[in-house]
């Protein structure tokens, strides 16, 4: 009988975060999982993390006097975002949801769910809410939905160098 080795290929935004990761020397694990979907999910196979150490990146339109433009907005893994907050942090009219494939087209692929919270590879603004990074450690879909990556919030913070604000 032949033996068949099966190779993950996971998507190519993995591997630039920890390749960003690594150049900069920080710490950082990586943990590979079945597929999730949600924040509940993704906390069940993070051992070691909360929800509210999950850093849910989510892709958002918005509508103000310059116009359209998209940005992303990092909340913890057990908040949701308040319109009314992310308007006014934003300067909006409009907030509304990237479609999944405006997502697809920004984020060269990467599916809602598996966006990480690095708007910086994308030409994306990154807006975290301040409770994210007042976590010590935070956890994240790495690109991938079955790939997921801890590090320091204050290594996140440096890197990644979101405007940090009341969002939730």
């Amino acid at each position: 009988m032949i033996s068949y080795l099966i190779f993950m290929q996971f998507h190519p935004v993995v591997k630039k975060i920890e390749d960003i990761l690594n150049e900069r020397g920080v710490w950082f694990e990586r943990f590979e999982h079945e597929a999730v979907r949600t924040s509940e999910e993704a906390a069940a196979v993070r051992k070691g993390y909360t929800l509210a150490q999950g850093a849910k990146a989510l892709v958002v339109r918005v509508k103000n006097e310059k116009g359209k433009q998209f940005v992303m907005i990092v909340v913890p893994g057990n908040r949701r975002f308040d319109t009314k907050k992310a308007k006014t942090v934003l300067g909006a009219k409009d907030v509304r949801f990237a479609s999944p494939q405006e997502v697809a087209e920004l984020t060269s692929g990467v599916v809602p769910g598996g966006v990480p919270p690095f708007g910086n590879l994308f030409g994306l603004d990154v807006y975290a809410d301040e409770s994210v990074v007042r976590n010590e450690k935070i956890i994240f879909n790495a690109g991938d939905k079955r790939v997921s990556i801890g590090m320091y919030a204050t290594d996140y913070k440096e890197i990644v160098a979101p405007h940090v604000a009341d969002i939730v």
